[in-house]
């Protein structure tokens, strides 16, 4: 639990870091997510959850 925790700081702290440095390119990201079909935006999240794990798994290992 404590690792979740840990790694929920870290996101939180690093989206924190681009909307502070990039205010602008965030906007801009959002905008272009919104206009981009939700079959593409799920096969995204997929893989994106799919090498997350894979990361957690190889130094967790």
């Amino acid at each position: 639990m404590w690792d979740f925790i840990v790694a929920v700081g870290l996101v939180l702290a690093l989206e924190g870091l681009m909307f502070a440095a990039f205010p602008r390119a965030a906007k801009q990201a959002m905008s272009s997510v919104l206009e981009t079909p939700d079959q593409m935006l799920r096969i995204v999240g997929i893989v994106c959850a799919l090498v997350g794990i894979l990361v957690i798994w190889f130094v967790r290992g």
